[in-house]
């Protein structure tokens, strides 16, 4: 309380009214809460973080240290990219894909509960723009690697009909798998 009193104190000498001084003590509390609980961070939150800074760098080498060997990655919708990716190379190839379109990735909400993490991030489109949509993710982790991933898109309409658009299928037979 005494800090609390100095802090008024010294802003109301520089001039700082009252509603200067509320905010000035809410926000002063919010950052010493946020510094006190980041130590606190459940792992798997700090893996996804981390996972997102590597995104973010757009190196898809740099992601392979985040997904265990037999990883699943469930996309939904009906498109060309839907579906469910198995192992690294399948979701890389899947992110190479993303990448063409300049995918980018904010994410505003991080919860974890035992070896799951819930993500809500905005996800949209850059080359070319057209896709700007609210994205979850389930993330569930198994020694410190992402086993399993599933998107949950907020408009899977506009994620199909961009998808459509802009990663058209080949045309037949080379479309078809050879065996």
């Amino acid at each position: 309380m005494h800090e609390l009193l100095n802090r008024a104190a010294f802003l109301r000498g520089a001039g700082v009214g009252a509603a200067g001084l509320a905010a000035t003590s809410i926000l002063g509390a919010r950052a010493e809460a946020e510094e006190a609980t980041e130590t606190a961070v459940h792992p798997n939150i700090r893996l996804i973080r981390e996972y997102y800074q590597a995104y973010a760098s757009g190196d898809l080498r740099a992601l392979e240290r985040f997904f265990a060997p037999d990883i699943r990655w469930t996309i939904p919708g009906h498109h060309p990219l839907s579906g469910t990716k198995t192992g690294v190379a399948e979701v890389l190839a899947f992110f190479r894909e993303l990448g063409r379109a300049g995918f980018r990735a904010e994410t505003f909400f991080l919860a974890a509960d035992g070896d799951w993490v819930v993500d809500l991030h905005r996800g949209w489109s850059t080359t070319p723009a057209g896709l700007d949509i609210t994205w979850a993710l389930a993330f569930r982790i198994t020694g410190r690697k992402i086993v399993e991933a599933v998107n949950f898109a907020a408009d899977q309409h506009a994620a199909d009909a961009f998808f459509w658009q802009h990663y058209p299928l080949a045309p037949l037979p080379d479309r078809l798998a050879h065996r």
